[in-house]
């Protein structure tokens, strides 16, 4: 009897190896299945953030397409400003008596382009004598001590500058005052 209880005890103890064995095994396999899972589901997420940030600089392209596409074209057609504003200026008081017609016709195309440029978000950096120097809206094309100003004052105003929304198409161009601080 002691022989086969302890026959039994030795099968008992092989069985419990093996479900132990077993167990390990599935324990293993599940631990791994675990790894994988949280392996992809990380694969998942940076999936999905990559895909967002695509989106996003897809949307963020566009805007800049939308808005800064006609750069070239915009900064092409300010010489045509400039030329009507030359003409207008050198307009005398005989020129507009003899054609006011003609002067309408050039002061009404300036300001249909005007109109243009301000629909596609092109506006004039116009500065006035006086303004302070910046080097972000102008260009200085000549530096002059003039009496009663500061060094840095705007003492004349070349030609006006352009933004297309917010960037800087063209500064203006002016000239500033060299006059020592007293």
């Amino acid at each position: 009897m002691t022989e086969k209880k302890d026959e039994m005890a030795e099968d008992q103890a092989q069985l419990d190896e093996a479900l132990a064995a077993a167990l390990d095994e599935d324990f293993g396999e599940l631990e791994a299945l675990r790894a994988e899972r949280d392996e992809l589901r990380d694969r998942f997420m940076r999936a999905l953030a990559d895909a967002e940030n695509a989106r996003k600089r897809a949307d963020r392209d566009r805007r800049e397409a939308e808005n800064y596409g006609g750069s070239k074209l915009a900064r092409d057609m300010l010489p045509v400003f400039d030329a009507l504003k030359r003409a207008l200026d050198a307009a005398g008081d005989e020129v507009r008596a003899a054609a006011p017609a003609l002067i309408e016709g050039v002061e009404l195309t300036q300001r249909e382009l005007l109109n243009v440029f301000a629909r596609h978000g092109i506006v004039a950096v116009a500065p006035k004598v006086g303004d302070k120097f910046d080097p972000q809206h102008h260009e200085a094309m000549f530096e002059a001590p003039l009496p009663g100003t500061v060094a840095g004052d705007i003492i004349q105003v070349m030609d006006p500058g352009f933004l297309l929304h917010d960037r800087l198409l063209r500064p203006a161009k002016v000239g500033v005052s060299s006059m020592p601080k007293a």
